[in-house]
């Protein structure tokens, strides 16, 4: 099965466009889960973490106002 993938050529395999919006899909939702989780995490923060990385409350509070996929 894979002897088929090593003698197609390399065009091929990169110029599908439904693989390539599948990707991008798929890495979209990827960046908007990792966004989601670190926001979480920021929102469990006391201001004495907060403060030692450097982050304010007003920064704190407009991050977590932000949608997800933003």
């Amino acid at each position: 099965a894979m002897n088929h993938l090593v003698d197609a050529p390399a065009s091929t395999l990169q110029s599908n466009p439904r693989s390539h919006r599948f990707r991008r899909l798929l890495r979209g939702l990827c960046n908007s889960l990792e966004r989601a989780r670190t926001r979480r995490i920021l929102g469990q923060l006391d201001d004495r973490q907060l403060s030692d990385m450097g982050i304010s409350h007003a920064d704190r509070v407009s991050e977590l106002d932000k949608p997800f996929w933003r």
